[in-house]
């Protein structure tokens, strides 16, 4: 079965399962602790085993990295897929309509394929390498913001160092944080934020491997913060930093985090 087709209706599994749980504090109760070192939320197993049980029964991918579970062998042939079962899960939990399930499929190191779907929404990004990103079937396109004191980006800094991200605060417009880093990425792929930066060193590649492509499908550009391309291992306890952009920013993003 397509990957794409597949995640669809793995994200229906996910929205049916965690109905109840989303604004519900039973959805916040913690039940363990991932493969990521971090707790692990009741709404987020739930939506794990819909994918893993999906999974199980639809060989797509011979290994499965995903945040809670970790590195899960699989039945299929070739491939891997990562998996963020709820992206924001706070936000799930308040209630707050910003939260998805992220799944991107790779082959051979390389992400071809990713699925970002808001599950409070409804609203699906998806991407195939080169040929572009949609959002609900439809090509979308990064931000033509040439200027930062036009632009409005999502910035993430450390509590105990904040220079960095105050230095680059300063010459934007507009700061907006909105606590799901996949489909941040996604917004800035369809142009809604120009930028999406991350200083705190904790994105994992199951945050990331689908936004990205997203993003970059749509023309936008993902690096470190030295402006040099960006590599996540496929290992759930090792974090990092990101600086995306529409591409015309990026320079001088750069520039002021230096």
């Amino acid at each position: 079965m397509e990957f794409l087709t597949s995640c669809e209706e793995m994200a229906a599994m996910v929205q049916d399962a965690i109905e109840d749980l989303a604004g519900n504090s039973v959805g916040g109760e913690v039940v363990g602790m991932g493969a990521d070192g971090t707790p692990t939320k009741k709404i987020d197993l739930v939506a794990e085993d819909c994918i893993i049980s999906y999974l199980n029964d639809h060989p797509l991918c011979r290994t499965l990295i995903s945040e809670e579970a970790g590195v899960v062998s699989m039945e299929g042939d070739t491939g891997t897929v990562f998996l963020d079962p709820v992206d924001g899960t706070f936000n799930a939990i308040a209630g707050i309509p910003f939260y998805a399930l992220s799944l991107a499929y790779a082959e051979q190191g390389r992400v071809e394929k990713a699925f970002v779907k808001n599950l409070a929404i409804g609203e699906t990004f998806t991407a195939v390498r080169g040929r572009g990103s949609c959002l609900n079937g439809l090509p979308i396109k990064v931000s033509e913001t040439s200027h930062l004191d036009r632009s409005a980006m999502s910035i993430y800094g450390r509590k105990f160092d904040p220079r960095r991200m105050t230095h680059l605060g300063q010459k934007i417009r507009r700061w907006r944080l909105l606590g799901a880093s996949a489909l941040e990425l996604c917004y800035l792929g369809c142009g809604r934020i120009d930028g999406f930066i991350d200083l705190r060193g904790t994105l994992r590649v199951t945050d990331a491997a689908g936004g990205m492509l997203v993003c970059t499908e749509a023309g936008g550009v993902v690096t470190d913060l030295e402006g040099l391309p960006l590599y996540f291992p496929n290992e759930v306890t090792i974090g990092k930093c990101m600086v995306a952009t529409n591409g015309a920013l990026h320079g001088k993003v750069i520039e002021y985090l230096r």
